[in-house]
């Protein structure tokens, strides 16, 4: 990543730090059930699974943006270390694992040049950040930092859905934050990842149920979309390719 581009990101986020961090100003605002993050997006519980078990195992929490993830590894005994570009949101991090009683180490990294020694980590958990990165760096990261036999698992938005990404651009939802660089992945801008994890894994989430990104529906609507899809996604797997979301899985040989 440029200096330039890692600056307009490291701005980018730490400006959204400082607008959370006036909502979070008490510790009490700062905790939360698991639940709250693992079912607030339908893809984040099954991708969490696939870490396998945790406890005792060390567990990187990569770009760890508001530490809930953090937060929900450590209750689940991993023993966790999480960075981000942003300095606002490592403190917020920081405060929400004080205001939630877990263990956990923060710190300011960039994500292309990791601060840590070979083969640190069992396990290495992220979300939305792959995508603004520059893959074949961030994969040889990943590999060198993973211990052998260890698992990265990562939640990002797919760019193979035209109309989704008509609305990306085009048209207004909540939520819709974006740098001015970053771009959903595609299937296409995987290969680089593939030098370091030749035998990765993407599966699609959210195919009906991203409309309830688009309008407000009532939660039992939202709710039947995504049995919709997790049914059509099992039958025609295919249909993959034009979810809104992937998890990807890499393991370390």
């Amino acid at each position: 990543m440029s200096g330039s581009r890692l600056l307009a990101e490291q701005q980018f986020h730490d400006s959204q730090a400082a607008e959370r961090a006036e909502r979070f100003a008490d510790l009490a605002s700062l905790r939360f059930r698991d639940a709250d993050y693992l079912d607030h997006e339908t893809w984040i519980r099954p991708a969490f699974e696939r870490l396998g078990d945790l406890p005792g195992k060390g567990v990187l929490d990569y770009g760890c943006g508001h530490g809930m993830a953090s937060v929900v590894l450590a209750r689940h005994g991993a023993e966790v270390t999480g960075f981000d570009l942003s300095t606002g949101y490592v403190e917020e991090s920081r405060r929400r694992a004080m205001a939630n009683e877990v263990d956990a180490q923060f710190l300011q990294a960039d994500a292309e040049h990791l601060p840590f020694d070979n083969s640190s980590f069992d396990a290495v958990w992220g979300c939305a950040i792959l995508h603004h990165l520059d893959l074949r760096q961030a994969g040889g990261e990943l590999r060198r930092v993973l211990r052998p036999g260890g698992v990265a698992v990562f939640c990002e938005p797919w760019g193979g859905n035209p109309f989704l990404e008509f609305a990306r651009r085009y048209l207004p939802y909540p939520g819709k934050h974006r740098t001015r660089d970053e771009r959903p992945l595609r299937p296409s801008g995987l290969a680089p990842l593939r030098e370091s994890f030749p035998d990765l894994t993407v599966r699609g989430y959210q195919l009906l149920g991203m409309a309830g990104r688009l309008i407000r529906r009532e939660r039992r609507s939202s709710g039947q979309l995504d049995r919709w899809d997790t049914a059509l996604l099992r039958r025609w797997p295919r249909l993959e390719k034009w979810c809104r979301y992937v998890v990807i899985e890499l393991r370390r040989s």
